[in-house]
């Protein structure tokens, strides 16, 4: 493992996928953090809000059985995935789904609270077009998972369409107007929109492709990174492969785009500040 924290923001892991191989890959490459988001689990329906501990309990496992295998210091992330209200809505009216999604809210509450995980993710809208209702309820649903991390004290990582900043204005505006501090407020899968002039206050996890990552150095360190890693067979290193963020971050090292400060800064004190954490 690295003599310097190497944290990927963002990855996911499967039942049926690498999972604890994965996260051995990682720790090879360097890596000495990980958080594991949750993403729902095939096979696991979603009809009734209980139906979500079934699922975040999977992840739970999943995390468990990597900390056994590895020596990567690994958190995890849990919430209703928000893609996760169309298929409710497709079988009950829109406002029965919503509530389920809110109840499934509330339980991933229940885990940050009991310490089980770090924070409510991937919380949201649709990242493709929807119609107006199903836009307004994602909203609905959105404004309250922040309203619940505040009350909790935690963070909450945003899925969301693309990152710009007419986005991160009106997810900033959300945040605002349920004193949720943006500070706290993680925007999953984000452009290099790192100054809070352009993101309006929100805490870029920036996506590590080399574009990305060298357009977010120049304009300082206030960011995290991840893969984004998906760990489905049928894809293979979807969406970034789980090695990308340590031969980033070490490659932008060697060629003096990166200081170690800036690592520091970066892959431990910012993931230490938003998730009020313990990056050892």
């Amino acid at each position: 493992m690295s003599t310097f924290p190497l944290l990927d923001n963002h990855v996911h892991l499967q039942p049926n996928g690498r999972n604890f191989k994965a996260v051995l890959d990682f720790q090879k490459a360097g890596g000495t953090h990980l958080i594991v988001s949750h993403l729902p689990h095939k096979g696991h329906k979603v009809s009734k809000p209980e139906d979500f501990r079934l699922q975040f309990d999977t992840t739970l496992k999943l995390a468990d059985l990597a900390r056994e295998k590895s020596e990567v210091k690994i958190f995890v992330t849990v919430g209703p995935y928000p893609v996760e209200l169309l298929r409710l809505s497709e079988r009950m009216p829109l406002a029965e789904a919503k509530e389920i999604m809110k109840k499934g809210m509330d339980i991933a509450g229940e885990y940050v609270r009991e310490g089980k995980a770090i924070a409510l993710v991937e919380i949201g809208r649709p990242h493709f077009p929807v119609p107006e209702d199903i836009m307004s309820a994602s909203n609905d649903i959105m404004s309250y998972g922040m309203k619940l991390a505040k009350e909790i004290g935690c963070a909450v990582v945003l899925h969301t369409e693309s990152g710009t900043p007419d986005v991160c204005q009106d997810l900033a505006r959300m945040a605002e107007g349920v004193g949720m501090p943006t500070e706290k407020v993680v925007k999953h899968y984000s452009p290099a929109i790192i100054r809070k002039k352009d993101n309006f206050g929100l805490f870029p996890s920036v996506l590590a492709s080399k574009k990305n990552t060298e357009d977010a150095v120049a304009q300082g360190n206030r960011f995290m990174m991840e893969t984004d890693y998906l760990d489905d067979p049928r894809r293979p290193g979807a969406v970034l492969g789980i090695k990308t963020v340590c031969k980033r971050t070490i490659a932008m090292m060697d060629s003096g785009l990166l200081s170690e400060e800036d690592v520091q800064v970066i892959h431990k004190d910012n993931p230490s500040k938003v998730y009020g954490i313990e990056m050892e």
